[in-house]
């Protein structure tokens, strides 16, 4: 079986330091059921490719699970089709780079890079469609071509091959990471006995990238084989949440802010922004919706037909499900509804085709290196008539009495943007993907320091 990766760009030449692995030196590892190789097909300033072969042993797969072995256990698509068996390959293979290390460049392992991976064969039950569903909420192109093979030639009978590639800026570690555990649950199949710690293994490689996938359920059961008491644990575990915590540190915010009244302030203007649009919009998407305060303002504007929030904490759902009483709502009302989990850093084809998105309050909990993909994510793939950001302005800050953490309003926020580089990232975002872009203040306007928080209105009409 075939799996090449590919770096392009400036970073192509460091890419050896990212896989741990010299492009003038050949890797080879004798592995249980057959040989594993790696070696670089192309070394050029722009363009770096690896080649991962792994010859596999059928003869040895087979006896080493069932010494009874009917013949077309041993005559099949096993040592020539993506599965389980890559996985473990790409684990001897990207030791360093699946737990996110590199020595020499430690920079770029969490540097989103524009990475390509492609194999030339791969199994997928449920055809084309998918592998799509499986990659391209993770923010990946996709691209897949049938083999023209006879399907009673496969082994299988069912004909589903294909090729497959997926592009996109991604950190290496998060490239391999979908790939291990995605590979076997497009394939359906494994080749080694399933126990605890495969829960384990899934966590592992599936952290920070599966609780938000909208797939969640279906990759769970497929990786873990559908031993159900196995995926409960591993569902149980991705979907704990702390809203205590989390609940606590919004108040102290809230607190901090109210001698300016700044959250209504900040609901007001989104709001008013969402309501100033010529076509009027109707289908709504709040990312990080929280305990849905937005889509409660909004509610009650019979204009807005569709009201959708997403959090990727299945906690603050239910707090948001109790907060705005769907329950009692009138079956009208209560339709116009609807709460998701899922995430801005993962294309979801469920939010495709609505007409405004907000992020209110969000952007500033997503680590820096992963803004390149919520920029992906929304103006290259949701890309609604309108994209509602606000976050804090930085400089406000020191007319704020006692942070809760230095030269920050929240204990989770990762970073917090002045306003100069607030605009420069929205007017980079709108001249990059066809939108304009202006700046609302919300707040009181200091002279010196600006307003707390600042608010950008995208609109995709109104792009030049």
């Amino acid at each position: 079986m075939l799996l090449t990766l590919t770096c392009e760009g400036p970073h192509a030449k460091d890419f050896g330091y990212v896989i741990a692995k010299h492009p003038a030196s050949v890797f080879e590892r004798d592995l249980a059921y057959g040989r594993l190789t790696l070696f670089y097909t192309e070394n050029e300033p722009e363009r770096a490719t690896v080649a991962l072969i792994f010859d596999v042993d059928a003869l040895s797969l087979v006896r080493g699970g069932n010494r009874a072995a009917a013949i077309d256990q041993y005559v099949n698509d096993r040592p020539y089709v993506a599965s389980s068996l890559t996985s473990v390959a790409l684990r001897e293979a990207f030791s360093s780079a699946l737990a996110g290390r590199s020595k020499e460049r430690p920079e770029l392992v969490a540097a989103p890079l524009p990475l390509r991976a492609r194999t030339p064969a791969v199994h997928a039950r449920d055809g084309e469609a998918m592998i799509a569903k499986l990659f391209g909420p993770l923010g990946y192109e996709v691209s897949v071509a049938p083999l023209p093979l006879d399907a009673r030639a496969s082994g299988r009978g069912d004909g589903n091959l294909f090729s497959f590639e997926i592009s996109g800026m991604q950190t290496l570690h998060d490239l391999l990471s979908h790939l291990y555990v995605l590979l076997p649950v497009l394939d359906t199949t494994k080749h080694y006995f399933i126990g605890d710690d495969e829960v384990e293994k899934l966590l592992e490689h599936g952290a920070g990238w599966l609780a938000g996938h909208p797939e969640k359920a279906l990759i769970t059961n497929r990786y873990l084989k559908h031993r159900q008491s196995l995926v409960r644990d591993a569902l149980s575990q991705l979907t704990i949440e702390q809203p205590d915590d989390d609940t606590e540190a919004e108040a102290a915010e809230h607190a901090l802010e109210a001698p300016v009244r700044l959250s209504d302030q900040r609901l007001d203007a989104v709001v008013a922004a969402l309501r100033g649009a010529d076509p009027p919009l109707r289908r709504i998407v709040d990312m990080g919706c929280g305990e849905g305060k937005l889509l409660g303002a909004l509610l009650g504007d019979r204009t807005f037909t569709e009201l959708v929030g997403v959090d990727v904490s299945t906690a603050m759902l239910a707090i948001a499900e109790k907060r705005l009483g769907l329950e009692r709502l009138p079956t009208d009302a209560r339709d116009r509804v609807k709460l998701l989990q899922g995430s801005v850093l993962y294309r979801d084809r469920r939010l495709e085709g609505y007409d405004a998105v907000t992020l209110v309050e969000v952007i500033e909990h997503i680590d820096e290196e992963r803004l390149d993909v919520v920029r992906t994510v929304l103006f290259a793939r949701l890309k609604p008539r309108r994209i509602v950001i606000t976050t804090p302005n930085v400089e406000y800050n020191v007319r704020f009495a006692g942070l809760p953490v230095k030269d920050a309003r929240h204990a989770d926020h990762r970073f917090e943007w002045t306003r100069a580089r607030f605009r420069g990232w929205c007017e980079g975002a709108a001249m990059a993907h066809g939108y304009a872009v202006r700046f609302v203040d919300i707040g009181p306007n200091d002279a010196e320091v600006g307003p707390p928080t600042q608010m950008a209105v995208f609109d995709r009409d109104a792009a030049p």
